[in-house]
C-alpha cells in the first residue's frame, strides 16, 4: 500500500466530536416546509409526491451528521442514488435537497479517514447515477462533481485548521508547565541545599554540643516537610531538555517593579495588601508570572489605555491577583478563543490548584483575575 494512502487510512476521528444541539433542529424546521413549498410550486419535477417525501425522510440525517458521517453518507446518498431507478423522479432535483453537501462537508471534517474514502464512493456513485438516468446534463455533471469536491475541500481545511489551533495549544500550556518545573526545581534545591548544610554543622556539633544536632535535625524535619510539598506541586508538570535560568525566581514582593519596569505607555500602578511574607516560592513566582504578562498583554493590545491597576489581596486562605486596564477591548481582545498567553496563565493557576479568568470590564477596559490557594497546590 502507498504510504500516502496509508496515513489517510489511517486518519483518526476527530475527538471529541460536538453533541447535537438546537442549532439542528432548528435547520431541519426550516428546511422541512422548504421541501414542501418548493415540491408544490414545482410543477416540472416528474413525481413530486415521492421527491417531497424522500428528501423530508433523509432531512434527520443532519442531526447525527457528527457523530456518525460516515453513516449518514450512506443512508442518504445511497437512497438517492437509487432512487432514479425506481422512482419516476429524482429527489435531488428539488433546490433545497442541496443540503446533502453538508453531509459531505461533515464526512471530511469529523469522521476517520477510511470513512472519507468509502463515503466518497457512495458520494461518486450518486453524481454518476444522475448522469446515466439523464437527470442532468453533462455541463451540471460537472458542476455536481465541483460541489462536491468543494464542500470536502472545506471540511479537510477547516479539520486541519483546528488540529493545528490544538496543537499550539498544547504547545503554549507545555512551555508554561516548564517554566513552573523549573522554578520548582530551583525552590526544591533550596531546600536540599539547606537539609544538607544542617547535617553537616549537626555532625561537626554533635561532639561537644548535643544540643546543636538536635537543633539541627529538627531544622531538617522542616526543611524537609517544606520540600516535600513542593514536590507534590510538580505532579503533571512536563519539563524539556533545556538551560537552567540561574537567575532567582521572581517574588511577590518583585511584582512592584513592573512599576518602574515600563517607561513609556500606561503607567502601571501596584497595590499590595495582606500578609504576602510567607507564601510559598511556587505560588509568589507564580502570581509575578501571571501580573506580568497580564501587563504585558494589557500594553499591547488595550487601545488608547492611559492606566493598568495591578492589586495583590491576601488572606488567609488564598490570594487574590487583579489586573485591570482602562482601555477599549476592540477586536483584538474581543472574547472567544483564549490567546496563548491566558492559555498558559490558565494552566499555571490550574497546577497551583487555582483559577484564572479574563475579560471585559462593564464599562471600560480588560481584567483579568486570579485566585490561588495560599499553599499552593499542595492545600
Amino acid at each position: 500500500m502507498h504510504p500516502r494512502l496509508h496515513a489517510v487510512l489511517a486518519e483518526p476521528r476527530v475527538s471529541p466530536t460536538p453533541s447535537r444541539v438546537w442549532r439542528d433542529w432548528a435547520v431541519i424546521a426550516v428546511l422541512a416546509p422548504a421541501i414542501v413549498v418548493e415540491g408544490i410550486s414545482r410543477p416540472d419535477l416528474p413525481w413530486r409526491v415521492g421527491c417531497v417525501v424522500v428528501a423530508l425522510a433523509l432531512l434527520p440525517t443532519l442531526r447525527w451528521r457528527r457523530t456518525r458521517p460516515l453513516a449518514m453518507v450512506v443512508i442518504a446518498f445511497g437512497c438517492t442514488t437509487v432512487a432514479p431507478f425506481v422512482l419516476p423522479g429524482d429527489p435531488c432535483q428539488l433546490f433545497t435537497a442541496s443540503f446533502l453537501v453538508v453531509l459531505v462537508y461533515a464526512l471530511f471534517r469529523w469522521g476517520a479517514g477510511r470513512d472519507a474514502v468509502l463515503g466518497s464512493l457512495f458520494v461518486v456513485a450518486k453524481v454518476t447515477a444522475a448522469g446515466l438516468v439523464g437527470s442532468v446534463d453533462g455541463g451540471e455533471l460537472v458542476a455536481g462533481f465541483a460541489v462536491m469536491f468543494a464542500a470536502a475541500t472545506l471540511g479537510v481545511a477547516i479539520r486541519f485548521r483546528a488540529a493545528a489551533r490544538l496543537r499550539e495549544l498544547d504547545q503554549a500550556k507545555l512551555l508554561e508547565r516548564e517554566r513552573l518545573a523549573r522554578d520548582l526545581h530551583d525552590t526544591v534545591a533550596h531546600h536540599v541545599s539547606a537539609m544538607a548544610i544542617r547535617a553537616q554543622a549537626g555532625i561537626a556539633a554533635s561532639a561537644s554540643q548535643p544540643d546543636a544536632a538536635v537543633e539541627a535535625l529538627r531544622t531538617i524535619e522542616a526543611e524537609a516537610s517544606r520540600a516535600l510539598a513542593e514536590m507534590r506541586a510538580m505532579v503533571r508538570v512536563l519539563r524539556r531538555d533545556q538551560p537552567a535560568d540561574l537567575g532567582p525566581n521572581p517574588q511577590v514582593a518583585d511584582i512592584e517593579r513592573l512599576a518602574d519596569h515600563f517607561r513609556t505607555g500606561p503607567t502601571v500602578d501596584v497595590d499590595l495588601r495582606g500578609d504576602l511574607g510567607d507564601l510559598p516560592p511556587t505560588v509568589g513566582s507564580a502570581l509575578y508570572r501571571l501580573a506580568q504578562e497580564s501587563v504585558t498583554n494589557a500594553r499591547r493590545h488595550a487601545r488608547h489605555a492611559t492606566r493598568i491597576e495591578v492589586s495583590v489581596a491576601a488572606d488567609d486562605m488564598s490570594v487574590r491577583l487583579r489586573v485591570s486596564d482602562d482601555g477599549e477591548a476592540g477586536a483584538a481582545r474581543a472574547t472567544g478563543s483564549p490567546g496563548f498567553g491566558l492559555v498558559g496563565m490558565m494552566e499555571r493557576a490550574d497546577l497551583l490548584g487555582g483559577t484564572c479568568e479574563a475579560g471585559p470590564n462593564p464599562d471600560r477596559g480588560w481584567s483579568v483575575t486570579a485566585v490561588l490557594p495560599r499553599e499552593g497546590a499542595g492545600a
